[in-house]
């Protein structure tokens, strides 16, 4: 299947979806990535412009209780599936680490369209803060030359970050002339750089203990456990547990740090 015919048959299936707004399905088209680009095996001959604002959405179907899973619903109503990712089913590092990889081969292989999504991409989250970091942690540790803007959908009760970036602090409408709107404002909206700020942090290994620390169970989002650290390191410290990770608004520990 080309992948305008692959287009042309999501956009008969949500025509009816669209009636009564005031958005049309060519309107979601500039946010539609096309199901080969997440495989990278198919190799398209026809190719249409592509999408002027393609996006990946993360959702935490846990956040702000029933709406986690009813945006989640919506999202991959009006987007492609392979889109829209539940954060409680698959973590992001592994989506986009798949999705990196697939585009890399697309574009050695001279995909102009490929290219162009890597050039484009955007991130949708919505969860509260911890998976708002929880996100940034991943592209920071990613290390992309071009990192794609995120967008925060405020769901959850701790809902700082998308506050301080006009996307508002209420939990979301999870209809989809609600979404539709959102997006919108996700085509309207400027990239704003961050500050974010790494730590590391070191615990005294009782004694008998190894010296390769295990990671707690519900090790917070924004810590990672290292073995061993690299002997050329001055920081380094015989006897203690070293974790490093990072933080975009404030550092917490605790039930307070857990994604919501």
């Amino acid at each position: 299947m080309s992948l305008i015919r692959g287009w042309n048959s999501f956009k008969r299936k949500l025509e009816p979806l669209m009636a009564g707004s005031k958005y049309d399905a060519d309107f979601l088209k500039e946010f539609y990535i096309p199901t080969y680009i997440f495989s990278g095996e198919t190799n398209i001959s026809d190719v249409p412009d592509a999408p002027k604002y393609p996006v990946l959405v993360f959702i935490n179907s846990k956040s702000g209780g029933q709406l986690g899973g009813d945006l989640l619903v919506t999202y991959r109503t009006l987007l492609n599936e392979r889109q829209v990712t539940d954060l409680g089913e698959e973590a992001p590092d592994k989506v986009l680490r798949r999705l990196y990889i697939s585009l890399e081969k697309l574009k050695q292989e001279n995909d102009k369209f490929a290219a162009k999504i890597y050039e484009r991409l955007r991130i949708i989250v919505a969860g509260g803060d911890g998976t708002a970091g929880w996100l940034l942690g991943v592209l920071c540790d990613l290390k992309l030359s071009h990192p794609p803007p995120i967008a925060t959908v405020p769901l959850g009760t701790g809902n700082n970050l998308p506050f301080a970036f006009g996307w508002g602090k209420k939990n979301p409408e999870t209809d989809r002339n609600s979404v539709l709107s959102f997006l919108d404002q996700v085509m309207k909206s400027k990239e704003m750089k961050i500050d974010n700020w790494h730590l590391l942090m070191r615990m005294k290994i009782p004694k008998g203990g190894s010296y390769d620390p295990v990671a707690p169970l519900e090790l917070p989002h924004s810590l990672h456990a290292f073995s061993r650290v690299s002997l050329t390191d001055e920081l380094n410290m015989e006897g203690y547990h070293t974790f490093r990770g990072g933080f975009w608004n404030y550092f917490s520990m605790g039930k307070s740090s857990f994604p919501i």
